[in-house]
């Protein structure tokens, strides 16, 4: 049976700390609950509708010309009746110029599409026609990019190869291309009919071909594609449904909002380690209490139902304040996504978020309130006439608990994460740098037990930070963990800024020529320069390694480079500049009658992906011309990614008369590059030229705006650790005063006071910060060196930055929650105690 008045008075007396609980679980639901209906909401409006994002119901894609095997079997399902309709379309990349004047070109991206495109989904255009009304041979319909960095209008007309095209309307959406992240152009639509007049697809070109499907019937789709898969060339043409067909969009909105959740997940563990150590430090403060009424006879059951009741309702008041804040917060994530999202995005809020919101909050309550409320077992007495140190004999049921609640929290993540193995891995981070910091919080309270500084002030400040009841550890641990995660991610874009962006060499390439044909080696060279090295690059695929057969596993994630996918390879006999061996005495083994048997020089990179090593035998297929060779040595790049590369190098008599193309990197002056760009297209328009130098500040672009993105979900959990600093003010506040008024009967004057209450803050926002920075500069040397591969560089201002703010936030927290104890006169404080 529960004592109302009995709970309405502790609420009452612990409204300071209760409010401190509820903020923390406030915190804790905010932005998982935002993630949760924002991911929602991208699926709908972007990939809701899978077959307007495909366009058709059986999508075929290739790098090549559909096989013949695949075109019959295609012709049979129409006799049969089963295909309603197909489509054949050509993506690629051009540069294309204004009539206006040879200044005005643009790198675009192509997409030629018969009638019919698409067969779902829409093309809105401005004038709103449909764009099969639209396009028609002789006319494009562009993006309006390409009006405004062209500076033509509509009715203007546009050299696109070797055709003058007119713009005819601007697309002002398309289903299949919801939103533009980045991507090396805008696009511009052709008709099929003038694809033999853009004369821009040789031999070797870059292009992706794709046939849409329309079915007869819905239930034929997947027999459909079973049936084409079985007549396509493996590993070369991908059959897909247009509920399998991936989405680079989708992958990029998934893997982004993946990452925001794990941030979110961690400010959750951070504001859960502040729920306990809120309710921990309300029960220390509240030791005398429970001892006296348990003298009068209350049993530990009678404590531990009102004070779980109690917890109950504080977290169910927090849920709600959690679960409406992200809500709200959901509203405002649009903006914060700015230029991300597609136009016209929609947030819909549902009931349902703050149904599962409420349900996590108590879940998470309920296990971050169990261990501080066992500790009412061991309030004794006798604590009414000594103060007693907690007991640190642990029993078997506390270390089963910690265990339960451990794998009830792994729990929660896997389900939030919707991954296994991500989940496990995230857990287990987390409690590692969570120990890790913790373990260094206990060295430096031990060590500071033993440190006697001169100033009278700081030595008691020392004394404070170990005050019983004081929340020292959980401080410092909350707020190094979360300031280490928030710098690593800072250092981490800087150094991928400055590595790929501002600190771009200057006699780094930054025009990319593609696609150049043999017969077009001696103009291109007379065009751009004979000292212009071109690398001949013959595009296969790696089908086996040893006999084993490569292939993309079912559970692959695409978040990084793949074996699967098409390699370029190149034959030299050298090495490049930037070049030298790792394995191998040299970059070919030379029998001893002079000749160069059929081998392959690998780069270490793509050699740890597919564990290769030297003597390993590797088959490829060369439009479906097989080639195996011996990997005879390994590779490893001795300068920036900016340069060229190949991951497989054979000897020139074996790829000589292989179908391949050349590619040219250049470096020109910025001004130069436009008029290059523009004889280059005009004597050659099959050659895609990219421009680095502009790609680059595109994608510096994209990262400031996710750096921006990132670093708001991740600031969430510092305000964890700022609710622990306040909670341990609160908590400790009766003590505080004690000293204070102590102090002040000593002699002391407010100042003298206001010191000590300076340095302990001076001292906790300090260590926290140096171990924040070790954390974060270990991360970064790690992730930069091991995973990313690139210069590090510890930006040391950036740094003295975050430990500079990070002890002036502690400071002021610290002396705005304790402007009561210095206002507490001695006097007032006695007669309060009973003369004490």
């Amino acid at each position: 049976m529960l004592h109302r008045r009995f709970l309405l008075r502790e609420l009452w007396q612990g409204r300071r700390q209760a409010l401190i609980f509820i903020f923390c679980v406030a915190l804790s639901l905010a932005t998982t609950v935002a993630l949760g209906g924002f991911r929602r909401d991208i699926d709908r409006s972007i990939t809701g509708d899978a077959r307007a994002l495909h366009g058709g119901d059986v999508i075929l894609h290739s790098h090549y010309e559909l096989s013949p095997g695949l075109r019959q079997a295609i012709d049979h399902l129409r006799r049969q009746g089963r295909i309603a309709a197909t489509v054949e379309t050509y993506g690629f990349y051009s540069l294309i110029r204004s009539s206006r004047g040879e200044q005005q070109t643009l790198f675009a991206n192509l997409e030629v599409v018969g009638d019919g495109y698409p067969f779902y989904g829409r093309v809105e255009l401005q004038s709103g026609r449909r764009l099969n009304q639209v396009l028609r041979a002789g006319e494009i319909v562009v993006a309006p990019e390409v009006l405004d960095r062209l500076q033509v209008e509509i009715g203007d007309r546009i050299h696109i190869g070797g055709a003058l095209l007119r713009v005819a309307d601007v697309v002002t959406y398309e289903s299949a291309r919801p939103v533009d992240l980045f991507s090396f152009g805008p696009r511009v639509f052709v008709a099929s009919a003038d694809l033999t007049a853009l004369d821009l697809i040789k031999k070797g070109s870059r292009v992706n071909y794709e046939t849409l499907i329309k079915a007869g019937r819905d239930s034929e789709i997947e027999a459909m594609a079973a049936e084409l898969r079985a007549a396509s060339v493996a590993g070369q043409e991908r059959i897909e449904t247009f509920r399998t067909a991936g989405s680079r969009i989708k992958r990029f909105f998934d893997n982004l909002l993946f990452f925001l959740s794990l941030i979110s997940l961690f400010t959750l563990l951070l504001a859960g380690i502040g729920m306990q150590s809120s309710l921990t430090a309300l029960l220390r403060e509240k030791e005398t209490t429970l001892a006296i009424v348990k003298a009068l006879g209350a049993t530990t059951g009678f404590l531990y139902r009102h004070y779980l009741v109690l917890a109950l309702f504080l977290g169910v008041l927090g849920s709600l304040a959690g679960s409406i804040a992200g809500m709200v917060l959901e509203v405002f994530l649009p903006r914060l996504f700015t230029g991300l999202l597609p136009p016209g995005s929609q947030v819909e809020i549902s009931i349902l978020d703050l149904l599962q919101g409420m349900g996590l909050g108590l879940a998470v309550v309920v296990f971050f309130t169990y261990l501080p409320l066992s500790r009412l077992s061991r309030v004794k007495p006798t604590a009414i006439f000594r103060r007693e140190e907690g007991d640190d004999n642990r029993r078997l049921v506390y270390y089963l608990t910690r265990a339960v609640g451990l794998v009830f929290l792994t729990i929660l993540v896997v389900l939030q994460l919707r991954d296994l193995e991500v989940g496990l891995w995230f857990v287990g981070g987390s409690l590692a740098l969570i120990l890790v910091v913790s373990v260094l919080a206990r060295f430096v309270l031990r060590l500071s037990r033993r440190l006697s500084p001169q100033p009278l002030a700081l030595r008691l400040a020392v004394r404070s930070l170990v005050r019983p009841g004081n929340a020292t550890r959980a401080i410092v641990v909350t707020l190094s963990a979360s300031l280490a995660i928030l710098l690593a991610i800072f250092l981490l874009e800087r150094n991928l800024r400055q590595t790929f962006i501002d600190s771009y060499p200057e006699a780094a390439p930054n025009l990319f020529c593609l696609d150049i044909q043999k017969d077009q080696r001696d103009g291109f060279h007379s065009l751009v320069g004979g000292e212009v090295e071109l690398f001949p690059v013959v595009r296969a695929r790696l089908t086996t390694i040893n006999g084993r057969a490569v292939v993309r596993e079912k559970d692959e994630t695409p978040r990084g480079d793949s074996l699967t996918r098409e390699f370029n390879l190149t034959y030299r006999d050298d090495l490049l500049p930037d070049e030298e061996l790792q394995r191998g005495r040299s970059l070919f083994r030379v029998g001893s009658d002079g000749r160069v048997g059929l081998q392959v020089s690998i780069l270490d990179t793509v050699a740890e992906m597919g564990d290769m090593a030297v003597g390993d035998v590797l088959r490829f297929s060369i439009q479906g011309v097989p080639l195996e060779a011996e990997v005879t040595s390994i590779r490893t790049r001795t300068r920036s990614k900016l340069y060229p590369f190949f991951y497989f190098v054979f000897p020139p008599q074996y790829l000589e008369k292989a179908p391949q193309t050349y590619f040219a990197a250049l470096h020109r002056d910025t001004a130069e590059i436009p008029g290059l760009e523009s004889r280059i297209v005009t004597a050659f328009p099959n050659v895609s030229v990219i421009n680095m130098a502009a790609s680059a500040a595109e994608l510096g672009g994209l990262m400031r705006r996710l750096a921006g993105i990132i670093t708001f979900f991740a600031a969430f959990s510092l305000l964890a650790g700022a609710l622990i600093l306040v909670s341990s003010i609160l908590a400790t506040r009766l003590a505080r005063v004690r000293e204070a008024v102590y102090y002040k009967i000593l002699g002391a004057r407010t100042s003298f006071v206001l010191a000590v209450f300076l340095y302990e803050n001076l001292l906790i926002g300090l260590t926290s910060a140096v171990f924040a920075v070790v954390l974060a500069q270990a991360l970064n040397w790690a992730v930069c060196r091991f995973v990313l591969e690139i210069a590090v560089r510890a930006d040391w201002t950036a740094t003295l930055a975050v430990m500079t703010g990070t002890v002036v936030l502690v400071i002021l927290l610290g002396v705005f929650s304790s402007v009561y104890i210095l206002r507490q006169r001695p006097a007032d404080f006695l007669r309060e105690q009973g003369g004490e």
